[in-house]
């Protein structure tokens, strides 16, 4: 299995994906005005964060107006905005999407701090995941919201 990476100006990379899996290969859109947190959410999740559950697609998004675009015209199985992105947060762009988008994917917010939780719920998100990230914790919620 191959993963592929697209990255925010449209460009492919292909990495050595997982192994052989019956689990269900997913595309990820990941949205971080940081190419270090967008890096670190990359690795800690990994391209398997689950036995039942593979990435097979990486899209980052530097930008709020890129995340809006490639939501709309592409498909995605689950979104991770970073809560804490300049100058406009994961959290509003969560929000946006929530009341936009029909059947809008899951979304896991990054959030500043674990008390940050009640702005991960107005934002509509469904999962919230604190700084500093966790990355079993990260690559078990991108799982969870997978399955659904």
């Amino acid at each position: 299995m191959t993963a592929t990476h697209d990255t925010h100006d449209g460009s492919s990379t292909l990495g050595a994906g997982a192994g052989e899996s019956s689990g269900r290969g997913i595309s990820v859109l990941l949205y971080s005005s940081d190419r270090a947190v967008r890096d670190a959410v990359r690795v800690g999740v990994g391209d398997s964060p689950a036995d039942d559950v593979t990435i097979d697609r990486w899209h980052e998004c530097a930008t709020p107006d890129a995340v809006l675009m490639a939501v709309r015209d592409d498909s995605f199985d689950v979104l991770v905005l970073d809560g804490e992105a300049q100058p406009y947060g994961g959290m509003g762009i969560s929000r946006q999407l929530k009341n936009e988008i029909f059947q809008c994917p899951p979304i896991v917010v990054l959030t500043g701090r674990a008390v940050d939780g009640w702005l991960a719920t107005w934002s509509l998100a469904d999962a919230a995941v604190p700084r500093p990230v966790d990355p079993r914790r990260l690559a078990t919620a991108v799982a969870d919201l997978a399955r659904r």
